[in-house]
């Protein structure tokens, strides 16, 4: 069998799509996969099984995109075509069963509503599959394994959902002071190569014999096995929270003018605080849609101290309790 998937430029959705990839990969052992996306999003999908090809689409003039793709695949039979896009292209591709999401539904959260385009319900969570070598990798960057790992998301693609660094530094300070969750922890701080200025200040934070950082000097795949080792990532509504979903390990995203009811943290131990104002009055209340203000002032440090011990402990007790 042979599965051609269709899906996001953007990494944050392509990593909640993988709901729908995990889906027939774990249905249908052995299906060769092609998947279709956006360079951004192309590495995260460098080991799913039984991967034959990865099709990277840039977007261009007139879709000039969708053309290109048609002639890379039209000579091949599909047995499942997957569009989670909304294009035509599923529909003029020879095949036998064709999966298209024709639009968002606000109504829930975006992985459900993929759930619901392929029936199932409730849905996979969301997966990165990463290798041995990434692992491997991994284990060279992080400490030894018996030191507790905060891993930092401070960044993101706009300014306006970017909490303030120097509330990310006093967070950091109290969940690692002596007596908190993560008392001598080690922090590793990440981001995309160009966000790395916008962390310098929480950096410079903190001791440099606790502390690394990942600002695209590492494959997305490595970035995830670190991931799986955490054993808490915070940071802002983003790919990396996705992915750090994605890899199970507690996640806490930050929002304010995003929607958490559409883009929490999609996993066992996935969870979002939120500012203090709704997405709603937030978008009422910003000087203009082009302004480029911090749009997550309401959010206070205490409230994502608090929400951060409180997933972490949780955490905690189940693993005691089921072990």
């Amino acid at each position: 069998m042979r599965l051609l998937f269709i899906t996001s430029n953007r990494l944050g959705d392509a990593v909640l799509s993988t709901s729908v990839l995990r889906h027939y990969v774990e249905t249908y052992p052995g299906i060769r996969v092609t998947v279709a996306c956006g360079p951004v999003a192309a590495p995260i999908f460098q080991a799913v099984p039984n991967l034959e090809r990865i099709i990277e689409m840039p977007k261009q003039k007139r879709g000039g995109h969708w053309w290109k793709l048609w002639k890379s695949v039209v000579f091949n039979w599909w047995d499942i075509i997957v569009d989670l896009r909304g294009s035509a292209t599923a529909y003029v591709l020879p095949g036998w069963k064709r999966v298209v999401l024709s639009g968002n539904d606000d109504s829930v959260h975006r992985v459900d509503q993929l759930g619901q385009v392929i029936g199932v319900t409730p849905p996979p969570y969301p997966k990165v599959w990463i290798n041995k070598k990434n692992r491997e990798r991994a284990d060279l960057i992080l400490p030894a394994r018996d030191k507790q790992l905060l891993i930092v998301g401070p960044t993101s693609n706009w300014v306006g959902k970017t909490w303030h660094p120097e509330r990310f530094v006093e967070t950091i300070s109290q969940l690692t002071e002596k007596g908190a969750v993560f008392d001598d922890a080690h922090v590793l701080l990440v981001g995309a190569p160009n966000e790395r200025e916008m962390a310098e200040n929480i950096l410079q934070s903190l001791p440099e014999d606790r502390r690394s950082e990942i600002f695209g000097s590492e494959s997305l795949l490595t970035v995830m096995a670190c991931l799986e080792r955490a054993d808490l990532y915070l940071g802002n509504d983003s790919g990396l929270m996705h992915m750090a979903a994605a890899s199970g390990c507690p996640t806490l995203g930050l929002f304010g003018p995003s929607r958490d009811e559409h883009y929490r943290p999609y996993s066992r131990w996935g969870r979002a605080v939120r500012t203090d104002w709704s997405f709603d009055k937030i978008m009422e209340n910003r000087e203009s849609r082009f302004s480029k203000e911090n749009l997550m002032e309401t959010l206070p440090v205490v409230k994502v101290v608090e929400a951060a011990t409180e997933l972490v402990t949780s955490y905690r007790l189940q693993e005691k309790n089921h072990d």
